[in-house]
């Protein structure tokens, strides 16, 4: 990613809406659908500044993996000792059969081989382990900001399957979130193209409209795996070895 995308990260990973609300959904998503043992053993794979790391603690002890050096000392300093840098789709050095969960959180999008990175993933799955995944959705939406962040696709439902499925893996609970907001994110984007305004600036809005838009996401929290969602800006499930 460029750097700006992480020193925006770094700026306002615990203030902004998306962020905060993402958290709380995904802390749901897997204490209802994660069937994690206690004490399970994490990795998240791309951790950017280790704003999720804190969150992902609270089901176990967690490694994580991030190859800009700027965002690994942050996230190293957020989880108390060193972040690796292993990068996909290798995985150099991270040990195979030993993780209950790996989280890739927004991250498979940037592997240009997507396959390989998860195949690589699941090596490292212990048995009964799960991969939690996320992904933009919908490449229609492509926009300015998905430049910025070396993006080499955005997924439809169909499309992350079969990369789950061609890796070996079978997805369970596929479903879009970000949904409640989905009309807005929309129009935006259609917006942008039509007035020649696309541009990757994702800084928080004013204030109200960030708990605004925090308090409404956040309610994604009670149906994300439950029940179908309608299109959102993202897709998430996990995926188990087939």
């Amino acid at each position: 990613m460029d750097r700006v995308i992480y020193d925006r990260m770094a700026a306002h990973d615990s203030t902004h809406w998306w962020y905060r609300a993402r958290r709380d959904i995904l802390a749901d998503f897997i204490t209802r659908e994660g069937r994690l043992p206690r004490q399970a053993k994490i990795l998240e794979i791309g951790c950017g500044t280790g704003h999720n790391l804190p969150m992902l603690a609270q089901f176990g002890e967690v490694d994580a993996i991030e190859i800009d050096p700027a965002a690994r000392a942050i996230a190293s300093q957020r989880l108390g000792r060193d972040v690796g840098e292993a990068p996909l789709p290798v995985l150099p050095g991270v040990p195979k059969a030993h993780y209950d969960l790996i989280a890739v959180l927004d991250v498979v999008e940037h592997i240009e081989d997507d396959v390989a990175a998860l195949r690589a993933m699941r090596e490292r799955l212990a048995p009964g382990g799960r991969i939690l995944i996320t992904v933009p959705a919908h490449q229609w939406m492509w926009s300015a900001h998905d430049v910025v962040n070396h993006h080499h696709r955005r997924y439809s439902k169909a499309t992350l399957a079969k990369a789950i499925t061609d890796a070996g893996l079978k997805p369970r609970k596929l479903g879009y979130f970000n949904s409640l907001l989905f009309p807005l994110a929309a129009g935006a984007r259609v917006a942008g193209r039509i007035t020649g305004r696309d541009d990757s600036d994702d800084t928080p809005p004013p204030a109200p409209l960030n708990r605004l838009f925090e308090t409404i996401f956040r309610l994604e929290r009670h149906l994300v795996g439950r029940v179908p969602m309608p299109p959102g800006v993202s897709i998430a499930t996990f995926a188990e070895p087939a």
